[in-house]
């Protein structure tokens, strides 16, 4: 099986994004699941979308990219996260 590849971007590519980063590596050690993960910034990721498998972000996306991308505001807040990672498990096990 090919090694799933996860992008994780924010606005900037920095702060926001950097946090998610953090949790999603906990996330995918403790499901035992061998992934790629980058991070960017939004303006970077019409580019390269073609290249993840799953494009994790907490901000804005074009709207070419609505389908590939999960929305990762809830791994900030906490409020909603196991819903969040539950999606990002089911895209990279299809």
């Amino acid at each position: 099986m090919n090694r799933k590849k996860i992008l994780v971007i924010c606005g900037t590519g920095v702060a926001t994004s950097t946090v998610v980063m953090q949790k999603m590596k906990a996330f995918l050690q403790e499901k035992g699941i061998d992934a790629a993960l980058e991070q960017s910034k939004v303006s970077d990721v019409l580019n390269k979308a073609e290249q993840y498998d799953v494009i994790v972000s907490t901000t804005a996306v074009p709207p070419s990219l609505v389908g590939k991308v999960i929305n990762a505001v809830p791994l900030l807040t906490g409020i909603g996260k196991e819903k969040v990672f539950e999606e990002i498990e089911m895209k990279l096990k299809a």
